[in-house]
């Protein structure tokens, strides 16, 4: 095992790990970021830098303006580690220390320990999840690994591919594939017809952000022009066939049913903020009732409840690239602070114009949350639907043990091995609540989450044996020990 020691180490290197560690390395900091992709960028700007897409400009604007970032974080100096797993993280007597697995095991890879002041999380969002009938048939995916095939190897989806759900992402992948001259069969679109009523409140607001306004409006425009078939307000969606996906059906706006013969269904419902990291080290979580997902609780520098530890980007609350840049920036000017590399007038002046612009950036957010949090229908699946895809239990199962007084996801876990896979619950973790929820007639807040463990991802046993530090008179005992 080989070890490291900095000053800051951020795990992520998206929009807000690069914009926190240029920042970081600006004030005098030793920084190291842990990354698990090939190169910097995340997944909004993943090979932004050298895209294997003959014309990059397909994926817009705001994608190509992640290589401005992209290189300024590598003249930063910062150490950076790709195709690393971070599986732990440990905090004690004000030190952080970090397990990493490098990939491949060659002689920059293996084990790493990673001792630092303190650690930025800086992991993103996922997609939410969306159980619904046949979601788990092959030839089904999510509008986010469908883009990420995009924009890492150029792959785009068959023109007989349906996408279905709600939110930004959904349009602009539309878009994406239509300015690349690739459409796809037919938009589903379940945002309910009535959910304009509820974001109305928040339109003015939400003119600070005018930017934001007018690149939906283009990309709505661009799939309105392109002829695509688009089925909006619309419920009951379910994907059948026999070995895989076949036709989705759906219930359109007037009642009526509907079936559509693919071969592809990519699914969509938003994202949410990425919390195993966080939550493994213990940080303070709170159910955001707007955006109907866990997020933790972080004050405007980034600071979570442990000491040492700060949450920037969308793993800390929605709130899009540009937002992420800046949050990043503002934990790292609190964490130079924090060590004595920035004196109180410089950080304020510094910290200043960055704080405007982040809440300029998030006006916007109120109407998107309103518009396009899907609503509880869509949020809580029927008896028969598969929730836990690792471990296959299904929502019925999950309701029944409920309804015998299970009172949590941890005990739900007991019962049924519900949130045990290799996922650790990011596929069902917020489900689970949800039913448990709705079967007990509590807040999803009370029900609460996981309890998660290390190691945060799937590493091998010889990983874990690589870790562990013996002394010189360690003698092996007999077996049991």
């Amino acid at each position: 095992m080989r070890q490291l020691q900095c000053d800051l180490l951020i795990v992520g290197a998206g929009p807000a790990g690069m914009s926190a560690a240029i920042e970081a390395r600006a004030a005098g900091l030793n920084v190291a970021i842990a990354d698990e992709g090939e190169a910097p960028g995340g997944q909004i700007y993943r090979n932004a830098a050298q895209s294997p897409l003959a014309d990059a400009s397909v994926l817009g604007d705001d994608y190509l303006a992640g290589r401005g970032l992209i290189e300024r974080f590598a003249g930063c100096g910062a150490t950076y580690l790709a195709r690393s797993v971070v599986w732990q993280i440990a905090h004690e007597n004000r030190q952080v220390t970090a397990m990493l697995t490098r990939r491949p095991h060659d002689a920059t890879g293996g084990t790493l320990e990673v001792a630092a002041r303190a650690v930025l999380i800086a992991t993103g969002a996922q997609e939410r999840p969306w159980p619904v009938r046949g979601w788990t048939l092959p030839g089904v995916m999510g509008v986010g690994a469908a883009q990420t095939l995009l924009k890492s190897s150029g792959l785009a989806p068959a023109q007989d591919a349906v996408l279905a759900g709600s939110g930004p992402l959904l349009w602009l992948f539309a878009s994406q594939l239509l300015a690349a001259g690739r459409r796809v069969r037919a938009i589903i679109d379940t945002t309910p017809r009535h959910a304009w009523r509820a974001a109305l409140p928040h339109a003015l607001p939400a003119l600070a952000g005018a930017d934001y306004l007018l690149k939906g409006w283009r990309m709505l425009r661009a799939v309105k022009r392109s002829g695509i078939p688009v089925y909006r307000g619309a419920s009951g969606l379910s994907i059948e066939g026999d070995t895989r996906a076949e036709r989705v059906g759906l219930v359109d706006a007037s009642g009526a049913r509907q079936v559509i013969d693919t071969s592809l269904v990519l699914l969509h419902q938003g994202v949410i903020p990425s919390t195993q990291l966080p939550r493994s080290l213990g940080c303070e979580h709170e159910w955001d009732a707007s955006s109907a997902c866990w997020r933790p609780r972080t004050d405007a520098r980034g600071r979570s409840s442990i000491p040492q530890v700060w949450i920037a980007g969308d793993g800390a609350g929605i709130g899009g690239a540009k937002a992420a840049t800046l949050a990043g920036t503002l934990a790292a000017l609190d964490i130079a602070r924090e060590f004595g590399a920035l004196d109180a007038a410089l950080h304020d002046t510094r910290r200043a114009p960055a704080q405007r612009a982040l809440t300029r950036h998030l006006a916007v957010r109120p109407l998107l949350d309103a518009l396009y949090t899907p609503p509880r229908a869509l949020r809580r699946p029927d008896d028969d639907v598969t929730v836990c895809r690792c471990e296959e239990v299904s929502a019925g199962e999950i309701r029944r043990i409920a309804a015998l007084g299970c009172q949590g996801p941890n005990q739900m876990k007991a019962f049924s091995r519900c949130g045990m896979g290799p996922c650790q619950g990011r596929w069902c973790g917020t489900t689970v609540g949800e039913l448990i929820a709705q079967v007990q007639r509590r807040s999803v807040a009370d029900v609460g989450y996981y309890r998660i463990r290390a190691p945060i991802k799937p590493v091998t046993v010889d990983d874990i044996a690589d870790s562990i530090t013996l002394d010189d008179d360690f003698e092996r005992g007999e077996f049991p020990s």
